[in-house]
């Protein structure tokens, strides 16, 4: 029987195969050729154009069942990575999450979503009840706050949804997403999975990272004074006279605009949704389900006894739903960012570096969604909400090993440290010595 000759290659040739058209990737030492996979990859093409041409075990790990494994040797290219090395930190990692598998924390979800979407249920009943049988101001305030809490519980299961199948079938758990996402929240999981796998891909960078990208409302770094290039958006994001005016007292406007930062994600789902350049994937079901959305709220909304009362519900709910919107900033924006590109060499000091975890009794757990330990949801985010509390020792301990940050804040500590960092930038916008890209701003000399 002849034996095949292994062929190798090098890190530095595999580098060469990440480019559009040319996507290379190594898993445990075997080097495959992704290129046509990517545009049908279900969490899309990001994730396989930013790690294209390095070793990417540990984000496969973290992200794929044990099934997908069994798709890989088709894409193999005959070569394997000549000089292959595992860290220490991704073998614990990657004993860690064995012993997860061992254990069947990934399939232990428990009745998380029933309970979630029976409160949903019930809270929807209560705010229809509110604003249809109630003629009290209070009483439509209250129905208000509550839809604004709903549409936190919903996001949570259509969030859950998109890592891992919270549902029966495969199905099943899609008309969960379009469920709690498109018809409840009138956001697009489509949008969601788009933004959402680039950033657990990319926590923290500044010009791959879409959810530290907000310029010109807030910049948590002075990096973004140098208009840098967004390699998700695949355009600049000017630091102009606007950027600098609007930066300069971000600490003071940080609660106000999170309270209609919801406009902001309606208006990013319709950008996609109806954009010709982008392969939306399910894209009629998005529509279908966005237009659910923008049939029964405006329907209950006109139902109120005046446009104050109306003003009064739309700004409450959404108001109340900042709060979910607050808890993503304060994971992140107070946590080390870097520039450039994801390594898949470094995944698990990436996580610990670009994470915040918020502290809280378990009886919370339900408000925040199990999200208040995002260093555990990053690090493994197929495993059910139910488990994470569960995990985080072990993940402590792991990061103590190697002396990496576990960084786990009170919600109040937490504001603190994100306002800090926005204070930060912002006196650093004022400075002068950093020009606009325009002469707008000296002319109306702002500060004084």
């Amino acid at each position: 029987m002849q034996v095949v000759e292994k062929k190798y290659m090098t890190p530095e040739e595999l580098k060469e195969h990440n480019k559009p058209g040319d996507l290379w990737i190594s898993i445990q030492g075997k080097v495959y050729n992704v290129t046509d996979w990517a545009k049908d990859h279900p969490g899309g093409d990001v994730p396989i154009t930013n790690l294209a041409g390095q070793d990417v075990t540990d984000a496969f790990i973290a992200y794929h069942p044990g099934t997908a494994w069994q798709y890989l040797d088709k894409f193999f290219t005959g070569y394997h990575l000549k000089d292959f090395n595992v860290s220490e930190v991704s073998k614990d990692y990657r004993k860690l999450w064995v012993e997860f598998v061992k254990m069947g924390l990934f399939e232990k979800k428990e009745h998380v979503t029933l309970y979630t979407l029976s409160s949903v249920v019930v809270m929807f009943a209560i705010v229809i009840y509110g604003v249809l049988s109630c003629t009290s101001v209070w009483a439509h305030l209250g129905s208000a706050l509550l839809l604004g809490l709903l549409w936190m519980q919903s996001t949570y299961v259509g969030h859950d949804s998109g890592h891992y199948e919270v549902m029966s079938s495969r199905q099943y758990n899609k008309f969960a997403q379009i469920l709690c996402g498109n018809c409840l929240t009138g956001i697009s999981i489509a949008w969601w999975k788009w933004t959402h796998n680039a950033h657990h891909i990319a926590c923290n960078s500044l010009d791959y990272d879409p959810d530290l990208q907000h310029i010109p409302v807030f910049a948590v770094s002075s990096r973004f004074f140098s208009s840098m290039k967004s390699y998700f958006y695949g355009r600049y994001l000017k630091f102009d006279a606007l950027s600098r005016f609007l930066v300069s007292y971000q600490h003071w406007t940080f609660y106000p605009v999170l309270c209609f930062a919801r406009i902001n994600l309606y208006l990013q789902t319709f950008l996609l949704l109806f954009s010709r350049q982008r392969n939306v994937p399910d894209r009629a079901y998005n529509i279908t389900g966005i237009l659910v959305f923008w049939t029964w709220f405006p329907l209950l909304v006109s139902c109120l006894p005046n446009w104050p009362e109306r003003v009064m519900f739309v700004v409450a709910s959404m108001a109340a739903c900042s709060i979910q919107h607050l808890q993503f900033c304060l994971n992140h924006f107070a946590a080390n960012v870097y520039v450039g590109p994801p390594s898949g060499n470094d995944w698990f000091e990436k996580q610990t570096s670009g994470t915040l975890d918020i502290s809280c009794s378990s009886w919370m757990d339900w408000f925040f969604g199990g999200l208040q330990f995002q260093l555990e949801h990053h690090l493994f985010p197929r495993l059910p909400r139910a488990q994470l509390r569960k995990v985080s020792p072990l993940v402590i301990d792991l990061c103590k090993k190697h002396n990496l940050p576990y960084r786990s804040l009170s919600f109040f500590e937490a504001n603190l440290w994100t306002l800090k960092t926005l204070r930060t930038a912002a006196l650093q916008a004022r400075d002068h010595t950093i020009p606009p890209q325009n002469l707008l701003w000296e002319a109306f000399h702002t500060h004084g």
